[in-house]
């Protein structure tokens, strides 16, 4: 084989005969691999060996190895030893010089390995060899380095540069150490490095806290008194360095010390003429005004910033500005990203939180900005917070009011949506009739109390409507005794239900107002409902009505619980019961007579309540305006005597308050289709031709909106009218511009459903 030669071997060595191994032995350049016998005579050279020796197989196959040693080498018999050593303990590894063919040395790596047949007996050797020269030239070069950084560190003598080990022994000391402390490097190396710090007899460690604050901060920087060997003190600035290996192990400190004597007699001079802006500074207390040093280091400290985080200038000079971020801002390193961004773009702002000295956090407004350099001083920052915890708290307040406001609106219309088949299910049982007592006293018991969920329902929208300021009200001509007529006609189940007696004295005459009918008997039905719940079974409610002057009077008294003294101002505040413990089958919110009180001031009137104290009963008396408007031209009702049969397509994705208000609608005479989502009931509309469409809005797929767009497009003459959980203003503005007739809210009144399709059929048959 070209490139190598193989001599005459014992049938043991036949392995450097074998062909994979050859090919595997010429492929490698970058080593020498050399097989020898048991003498050391060499028997194999691949192409590695010529490349990294300069010989050719020819040349050295049947020669000794030692050839490749250094005549001392060879003289001291080195190459037998280490084959003594393989052949002893099956290899030996070294590095050393070697001789290539022209007598140019090189660093070599060498392993000779101990070759044995399969009996155990030594065959030879196997030697590889790897040409180290140019790691040998970097490590020397690195020495040199290392030697002319000593050189170098030596010579400085402005500043004092001492290595300290890690628990703070001197271990090096320069000449500027010398010429600045006095003492000679033998006098000092071994010894610990507090010797050069002022103590003043105090028993604090302070050469521990400076060693922890490098070790925990990386670097430790100080200015602060030194004492010489002669005794005398001089103004040092001290910077201690941690040194960590590459596995981040702390192996000691770097300390450089630089005599300030000669700057602190200029600054003494700069200090008149600093102290009346420190002062103005001082004076500040509702920001915090802090400088920094190039480092990030405190160097001021102002009342303000002490107010707002809780340490004293004392306490907290000559310490990092880091200790005022939260830990999460400190493993981000953020600090030290915002003194960088200030250096290089002059200012940054910030708003984040900060740390309280207690540990406690505040939302703060932060700039740091780089004050303008002297020249040849590094550069210094000033820094002014700003406290911002209570606006942040304010704003996450509205948010959070915000949220709630959102949430029950949406809880108010999910609630409607299974009232609505309860509410159908009632007026279909009594519409049918319920042969036994017991079962029908269950279907009074639900009637009522749907009726109270349903109270609740929209008391909680009207309050969410005050709490947000949406709260209108729709005002037209009305007659005073119209209200109260349909106010009792509402509370009279609860007045009733608890046996009580209503007197009632209203004028004769009209009490006219401008306002909204369906509010103002809102207001008077809460009065009305707390006289029921509040008085005992079998008492007396007296409810009155008069004009007096430019005003109309309405009062609600009862012989009832009464009110004490310093309750009657709070009755009417949000969520207010003046004794939740009451019993009672009404429950409530505690919301009703805000409401009311509401309503009323909407209106430009007054509620107020007065009462003798407990056991004496109370009055609620409510003022509004009297107006002489022209009144409305009385509007044709529809009756229920009117009635014809209508075709009603009926579509809501809820199937229980579809089919139940298909089922009663078809038990008052009308022809019924039930469909669940919108692209049905457009395709019903086509087959079927409906007179009216009862359709829900919040529907999935395709919402109540396009439906109607699309009915209205393809059937112009056709009623829609909207039966959904949603009731506010913007709702039905909403509906009525995609195209809706009417909008009533779940659950539906049986009443308010006849009296809508009785006027519907009415103009149907005016219209031919």
């Amino acid at each position: 084989m070209a490139g190598a030669l193989v001599t005459e071997t014992p049938k043991d060595l036949r392995l450097a005969d074998d062909a994979s191994f050859r090919v595997f032995v010429e492929s490698v350049r970058d080593y020498a691999l050399l097989m020898l016998d048991r003498q050391g005579l060499i028997i194999s050279w691949n192409p590695g060996a010529e490349r990294i020796k300069g010989y050719v197989a020819e040349e050295v196959i049947g020669r000794h190895f030692s050839m490749f040693y250094p005549a001392e080498a060879v003289t001291e018999g080195i190459p037998s030893r280490e084959l003594e050593v393989a052949a002893r303990e099956g290899r030996f590894e070294d590095e050393g010089w070697r001789v290539r063919k022209d007598g140019s040395l090189f660093w070599a790596s060498a392993v000779i390995t101990a070759l044995r047949g399969g009996d155990g007996k030594l065959i030879g050797f196997a030697k590889v060899t790897r040409d180290l020269s140019e790691r040998r030239r970097y490590e020397d070069s690195l020495r040199m380095s290392e030697s002319r950084f000593r050189a170098l560190i030596e010579g400085v003598r402005d500043y004092a540069i001492i290595m300290l080990d890690n628990n703070g022994d001197v271990a090096s000391w320069n000449a500027g150490a010398e010429q600045i402390f006095g003492f000679d490097g033998n006098e000092v190396i071994g010894t610990h490095f507090s010797r050069f710090i002022v103590t003043d007899g105090s028993p604090f460690d302070r050469s521990r806290l400076e060693l922890d604050v490098a070790a925990l901060e990386g670097r430790f920087r100080d200015e602060a008194l030194r004492v010489r060997k002669d005794g005398t003190r001089f103004w040092a600035n001290v910077l201690i360095t941690a040194l960590r290996d590459s596995r981040g192990v702390l192996i000691g400190f770097s300390q450089i010390t630089r005599d300030l004597t000669e700057r602190k007699k200029h600054e003494a001079e700069l200090r008149d003429s600093e102290e009346r802006f420190r002062l103005l500074v001082e004076s500040v207390v509702d920001y915090a005004i802090i400088t920094l040093d190039d480092d990030g280091v405190i160097t001021s400290w102002n009342n303000g910033a002490e107010k707002m985080n809780g340490y004293t200038a004392s306490e907290i000079t000559g310490r990092h500005f880091s200790r005022l971020y939260p830990p999460e801002d400190i493993r981000a390193n953020k600090p030290w990203k915002q003194l960088q961004a200030a250096r290089e773009r002059g200012r940054v702002y910030d708003e984040s939180w900060r740390m309280r000295q207690d540990g406690t956090q505040y939302w703060a407004n932060n700039v740091i900005a780089r004050l303008p350099a002297r020249e040849g001083r590094a550069d210094t920052f000033y820094m002014v917070i700003q406290d911002l915890t209570q606006r942040r708290h304010a704003e996450t307040l509205a948010d959070t009011a915000q949220r709630m406001h959102e949430f029950i609106a949406m809880l108010a219309h999910e609630l409607r949506n299974p009232l609505a088949p309860i509410r159908n299910a009632v007026a279909l049982m009594s519409r049918h009739g319920m042969r036994d007592p017991l079962m029908d006293s269950m279907r009074q018991t639900i009637d009522r109390q749907s009726l109270n969920l349903t109270r609740i329902v929209d008391e909680l929208l009207d309050v969410n409507r005050v709490a947000r300021g949406q709260l209108t009200i729709e005002k037209q001509s009305i007659d005073l005794r119209d209200v109260l007529s349909r106010a009792v006609e509402t509370s009279r189940p609860l007045i009733d239900a608890h046996r009580h007696r209503l007197h009632i004295g209203i004028d004769d005459h009209p009490i006219e107002c401008f306002g909204d009918p369906m509010r103002l008997i809102q207001v008077v039905v809460n009065i009305l409902n707390n006289a029921a719940k509040y008085t005992p079974d079998e008492g007396d409610i007296w409810l009155a009505a008069s004009q007096k002057g430019s005003r109309a009077e309405i009062r609600v008294r009862d012989n009832g619980r009464g009110i004490e003294r310093d309750s009657i101002d709070r009755v009417f505040d949000l969520f207010m019961q003046v004794d939740p413990s009451t019993g009672s089958a009404l429950g409530g919110l505690g919301v009703g007579l805000a409401l009311a009180r509401r309503i009323v001031e909407l209106h430009g009137g007054s509620v107020y309540a007065t009462s003798g104290g407990l056991g004496k009963g109370s009055e609620f008396i409510i003022q509004l305006p009297i107006t002489h408007a022209v009144p409305k031209a009385p509007v044709e009702e529809a009756h229920p005597s009117e009635f014809r049969a209508l075709r009603i397509l009926v579509v809501d994705d809820n199937q229980d308050a579809a089919n139940s208000l298909a089922m009663l609608l078809k038990t008052l005479g009308h022809d019924v289709r039930v469909v669940y989502d919108g692209p049905t009931a457009i395709a019903a509309a086509q087959e079927q031709l409906p007179e009216v469409v009862m359709l829900d809005i919040g529907m999935p797929v395709m919402n109540g909106y396009d439906v109607a767009r699309a009915l209205r497009a393809g059937h112009p003459g056709i009623i829609i009218v909207a039966v959904t959980g949603w009731g506010h203003e913007a709702a039905k503005r909403q509906a009525r511009a995609a195209g809706f007739d009417h909008h009533l809210v779940k659950p539906v009144a049986e009443s308010l459903l006849i009296e809508l399709l009785a006027t519907v059929a009415a103009e149907r048959e005016r219209r031919g």
